[in-house]
């Protein structure tokens, strides 16, 4: 199966308890990663930077993966983000849908990027790499975000200068808004880097934030536990390596029921 069915037995061999939803759009940036936007059920409330379980039947079975909503709540239609694995179980279909295509998403959103996680401070760090921008591709679009904090450093690290372009695409996106714009102002600044390519923003952004040079970049003081605060979403050694660069700096690690000064997202580590 290349694709999901266009076919009015798809609703029927969905199971109980999810949506089927409609893709309204898909965006290819490179052979490593797309863009798509569905139809969001009028019963389905989540809080910007949770994640769903998105799937497709593949043959006569459902098969779910871990995606963050890129989309901010209060937007009509769902966003993601996604990587394309050319024999993944999931990815292998999903890279091949088409507006009008469907897709199944269980009912229940959840995850610990959320601003709920966080103590109040004055700055927020959003340090991720690859599709890891995806919850705060949410974040940066959600207006509490900047009710909240003062200032949003949004730092995105990918292998090739191709694959930031989602995140440029989202600036601008934001800058030519008609109430976005006005509400972000110059809160949010945007960092993005490359491992593998020249470019003017060079290295892992641990690396980076270990020697200074994204501090003096941005024009920031080091990290400081009473006001900065920090989210976190990539790789496995990104998520290790910046959790031990944030609690060097005297950040403590938070969650849902225990609010603190940093949070990280481990749903799609493994």
């Amino acid at each position: 199966m290349n694709a999901p069915a266009k076919t009015e037995d798809f609703a029927i061999q969905a199971p109980a308890g999810v949506f089927v939803e409609t893709v309204t759009s898909v965006t290819h940036y490179t052979d490593r990663l797309f863009r798509f936007r569905m139809t969001r059920p009028q019963e389905f409330r989540f809080r910007s930077g949770e994640f769903a379980m998105i799937g497709l039947m593949v043959g006569d079975k459902p098969v779910y993966r871990a995606y963050s909503i890129a989309s901010p709540a209060w937007d009509e239609e769902l966003e993601f983000f996604s990587i394309k694995v050319p024999d993944g179980p999931l990815t292998s279909h999903l890279q091949k849908i088409k507006p009008g295509d469907q897709v199944l998403m269980r009912k229940k959103p959840t995850g610990t990027l959320v601003l709920d996680a966080l103590v109040p401070g004055r700055r927020l760090y959003m340090f991720s790499t690859g599709t890891g921008i995806a919850p705060f591709a949410s974040l940066i679009r959600d207006p509490e975000t900047y009710e909240k904090f003062e200032e949003v450093i949004l730092t995105h690290t990918c292998r090739d200068v191709a694959e930031l372009k989602y995140g440029f695409d989202l600036m601008d996106e934001i800058r030519n808004h008609e109430f976005l714009n006005e509400i972000v102002g110059d809160k949010l600044r945007h960092y993005a880097t490359v491992t593998r390519e020249g470019y003017p923003f060079k290295g892992r952004i641990t690396d980076l934030m270990t020697n200074g040079k994204f501090f003096a970049d941005l024009g920031l003081p080091p990290l400081d536990p009473a006001i900065d605060r920090g989210m976190i979403c990539g790789s496995t050694a990104m998520l290790k390596d910046t959790k031990e660069i944030l609690e060097a700096a005297g950040l403590t690690e938070g969650a849902n029921n225990k609010p603190a000064e940093f949070v990280i997202e481990r749903a799609f580590v493994g």
